[in-house]
């Protein structure tokens, strides 16, 4: 099943693009497509798409939270990591995701 998601039209803030979003949205939406073509059958294919869905939306939206982006990237990892056809679309939205930093530590 093909996807279209609000990570392909990027977030826009004081009229400019933040470059982050727009890396992030590309990476998922790669991601997203290998995933949609990728034939074999995996248990946590559904866990996978809709933690996609949740990682182009919070793109979609504009600026997301660290913390919520990276909960979603651990699923992603989780459901496809041991993929090798998709290791290096998992990287890209990995490598997307820490352009963001750190989330904010408590306690």
């Amino acid at each position: 099943m093909v996807r279209s998601g609000a990570a392909e039209q990027g977030a826009v803030t004081d009229s400019a693009v933040d470059p982050r979003v727009s890396e992030l949205g590309r990476a998922v939406t790669r991601l997203r497509r290998e995933l949609d073509s990728y034939p074999a059958d995996l248990r946590d294919r559904e866990a996978a798409e809709d933690a996609l869905d949740a990682l182009g939306a919070m793109a979609g939206a504009g600026v997301p939270e660290v913390t919520r982006l990276r909960q979603s990237l651990l699923l992603v990892a989780a459901a496809v990591g041991s993929v090798s056809a998709l290791a290096a679309a998992l990287a890209d939205v990995r490598n997307a995701v820490e352009l963001f930093g750190e989330p904010p530590r408590t306690g």
